[in-house]
């Protein structure tokens, strides 16, 4: 399908009356070369272009950081999960599908910048492959299905999708991965057949379930919310993923007032992510553990139960693993969940340094006595 958007600097500034520096158009052309650029045209008009520290242009709009190359392609150890083309089996019960390398937008944060809006070799090429493993394996329970979004694809490649797993007896739930909702919620609503596809496939047996990814409160529109609810009156449950920004919600009120609005719009807070340590992206917008934790609890402060039933998780290589407290310079943390399934609800603590921002940024905490 074709989501009417910008692609380059030039339209933002002639439809917007934005003025770019010709050095620093220069500079962001090449980030753009790299990782394109797409804002879809309803998603543009969310955000105060005269503002240069607009929180929702920093989610969409290039910026010179992303020159900044620390950091990892692959920071959750995608390519060594990966069983056939496009299908990664980390954990037991879950199977995820890569089945496109496109968007409805492309978020400057992504932790798969290495393949989404390029040409890439990770997507499903054979779909009936991808179900014969699933088939062979019954201790799968669940296909996440994602990409790249699967929501830009056409909706009839969406009902295979759904027709094709839903054969499969041993699967008891079937997810997809999109950011539609937020982008541009009216190809939801607009689309007769998409939820028919979903009212039909969605039953009191075995539901689809989607999940989303809003960032900042703006994000959720009227048009979002109909969007929403459009999904959950076919019978999909919507849950959400935000991740902690730094420019964006990395602010107690901001995220609190976030939680807020999603629950008010039927969206069940499910993660905030501690932002990956991916290239182009670390150096702009990882906020330090310690400073996250802050923000979190803050923010769940101002909160009641129901908004507040997020975990706050990196997703690392080995796992899920939740930010459970931190007291003195220790951080105490939980696999949420993990590669391997006996590390599974396993608490440990390691030592917090002020600028740690990733998993693989802190010491055991036997390290300390050692050095001593």
């Amino acid at each position: 399908m074709q989501i009417p958007g910008f692609k380059t600097i030039e339209e933002i500034e002639r439809h917007f009356g934005v003025e770019i520096s010709g050095e620093e158009k220069k500079k962001l052309k090449k980030v753009i070369e790299k990782h394109p650029m797409f804002i879809p045209d309803y998603y543009a008009s969310l955000i105060n272009w005269s503002d240069p520290n607009d929180p929702v242009k920093q989610i969409i709009f290039p910026s010179l950081d992303e020159l900044d190359l620390s950091g990892s392609y692959d920071t959750s150890g995608e390519k060594e999960n990966t069983v056939l083309t496009g299908l990664q089996h980390k954990y037991r019960e879950t199977v995820l599908l890569l089945v496109t390398n496109r968007c409805a937008g492309y978020c400057r944060h992504c932790f798969r910048k290495r393949m989404v809006g390029i040409p890439t070799n990770e997507t499903v090429k054979l779909f009936d492959r991808a179900v014969e493993y699933i088939k062979e394996h019954p201790e799968i329970t669940n296909v996440l299905i994602s990409g790249g979004d699967p929501l830009v694809l056409p909706t009839d490649v969406i009902e295979y999708f759904l027709s094709e797993l839903s054969k499969i007896e041993h699967l008891k739930f079937i997810r997809f991965g999109s950011r539609v909702p937020v982008f541009y919620p009216m190809r939801i609503y607009e689309d007769s057949k998409l939820l028919e596809v979903f009212s039909r496939y969605s039953r009191p047996e075995r539901r689809v379930y989607l999940v989303t990814h809003f960032n900042h409160p703006r994000e959720v529109t009227p048009e979002a919310r109909r969007a929403v609810d459009s999904l959950i009156r076919s019978g999909v449950p919507v849950s959400n993923q935000t991740v902690l920004l730094k420019g964006v919600n990395d602010d107690p009120d901001v995220l609190a007032t976030l939680m807020k609005e999603i629950t008010s719009a039927g969206v069940i807070p499910y993660y905030v992510f501690q932002c990956r340590p991916v290239k182009r992206v670390k150096t702009h917008f990882q906020v330090p553990l310690k400073r996250g934790y802050e923000i979190v609890e803050g923010a769940k402060q101002r909160l009641d139960g129901h908004a507040k039933r997020f975990r706050y998780i990196m997703s690392h290589k080995t796992g899920k693993i939740e930010i459970v407290g931190i007291i003195g310079n220790e951080i105490y943390l939980k696999y949420h969940q993990a590669k391997n399934p006996k590390k599974v609800g396993k608490l440990f603590k390691r030592l917090l340094t002020p600028d740690a921002g990733w998993f693989d940024d802190l010491k055991p905490v036997e390290e300390r006595a050692v050095a001593v």
